[in-house]
């Protein structure tokens, strides 16, 4: 019996009944969290500032808080004698005022005592008990951060989408946020599916394979942005996969079954995504990756990708990075990652099918990597793909191409 596709997609257009697909199923959305586990998370919403910062007029250096006009014609061979009245480290205050003629010894990070409006460094300065010489003149506001100078009240500090690196969570424990609202991780599963499908740590009979698309297609969703988590693996058996996509869907949003997919004998997802909710796409014109299927399920998103490695590799990052990250709330105005440079050897290409090379990206040389899409070890080589449209027959050697990069 030859292999059936019934809703065969131009890779276009795939790519747009996927994104809708999210649009119309799967909404954004927010929690709140600790801003101390908030790094890596995208913030959910605008961030204002609830203070000034500093919120007071503090010290930059070590040294004098002085009048700057004390310090005026000061020099080595003539210094200023001024009165130390007080002496303030940073945390601490005083209810002494600065006054002509008298100046307070100050630490970095102090705030300015009243009266005061410089800070002379230490290094410029000689005390004597009591009193300091001043070898330099200081200008008004001289070492001195004036409250609000970094931040001001009421203005926009984070902005939503932004994601939340240590500088940015500095900004916010400056402002004495305790917790933040950030994007909630789309809720993500894998299945593998195949008789033939081992787990690690069991014992590898003879015509069976360990599983590689689980962990590899989990860590390219977590890569996304999500929480996504292995569930398992499922034989080729209907009331199996049928049971094990039930109870998956009642714990992730996205379900991604690795296997199954082709219309050959034994693969039955498509079967079970016809009785349980509506099948978009069964097939996508490209190579690797034809046998891919896209349907939803109660307003939950089931993607059927290729058994081969690279093939799911290729379709995950093609079809599903894009819409799964903009979900996630990360980088709102998505786009993969290229770079572009010459072919160093010929790529035949079939026609009327899209493409995809695996490629390795050295400098400017782009290297096709030459092997089936089952040859797992081109996946830890390859920097990513090259799109060989549906009319090109040939790519030729030299000719530049745009590469699009894992991750």
């Amino acid at each position: 019996m030859g292999t059936e596709f019934l809703k065969i997609k131009e890779c276009d257009e795939a790519i747009d009944i996927i994104q809708n697909l999210f649009d119309e199923n799967l909404k954004a959305e927010s929690e709140e969290i600790s801003v101390s586990e908030a790094y890596g998370r995208i913030l959910y919403e605008d961030v204002y500032s609830r203070m000034d910062f500093p919120p007071f007029d503090k010290a930059l250096k070590d040294g004098f808080a002085i009048l700057s006009s004390d310090s005026f014609g000061a020099s080595e061979e003539s210094p200023n004698t001024l009165e130390v009245i007080d002496f303030l480290e940073a945390g601490s205050t005083t209810d002494k005022k600065v006054e002509k003629g008298k100046c307070i010894e100050i630490s970095t990070g102090a705030a300015m005592p009243e009266g005061a409006e410089a800070v002379v460094m230490v290094e410029y300065c000689e005390k004597m008990g009591d009193k300091v010489n001043l070898f330099t003149t200081a200008t008004p506001s001289q070492d001195v951060a004036r409250k609000g100078s970094d931040i001001e009240e009421g203005n926009l500090i984070l902005k939503k989408g932004d994601f939340l690196n240590p500088g940015k969570i500095g900004v916010l424990l400056s402002q004495g946020f305790e917790t933040i609202e950030v994007y909630k991780k789309p809720s993500v599963g894998i299945l593998s599916s195949g008789n033939e499908i081992t787990l690690q740590g069991q014992e590898l009979e003879y015509g069976k394979i360990y599983d590689v698309n689980g962990g590899m297609i989990k860590n390219d969703a977590v890569s996304c942005g999500a929480d996504a988590r292995f569930l398992g693996v499922m034989r080729d058996d209907y009331d199996e996969v049928k049971e094990k996509i039930i109870n998956s869907l009642k714990e992730v949003d996205v379900l991604f079954c690795s296997g199954g997919t082709s219309a050959g004998l034994g693969d039955v997802l498509k079967h079970v995504l016809d009785e349980l909710g509506e099948v978009h796409i069964h097939g996508i014109s490209v190579q690797p990756g034809k046998p891919t299927i896209v349907g939803v399920i109660d307003e939950k998103l089931v993607i059927g990708l290729p058994g081969n490695p690279v093939s799911a590799l290729m379709i995950f990052n093609a079809f599903v990075a894009q819409p799964l990250t903009r979900l996630a709330g990360i980088e709102k105005d998505f786009q993969l990652n290229t770079v572009k440079g010459k072919m160093t050897r010929r790529i035949h290409s079939p026609v009327g099918r899209m493409q995809y090379q695996l490629v390795k990206v050295e400098g400017q040389d782009i290297q096709p990597i030459f092997k089936d899409s089952g040859a797992i070890f081109s996946l830890s080589s390859a920097d990513g793909y090259v799109k060989v449209p549906k009319s090109v027959e040939l790519l030729d050697e030299g000719e530049e191409v745009e590469v699009y990069l894992f991750n």
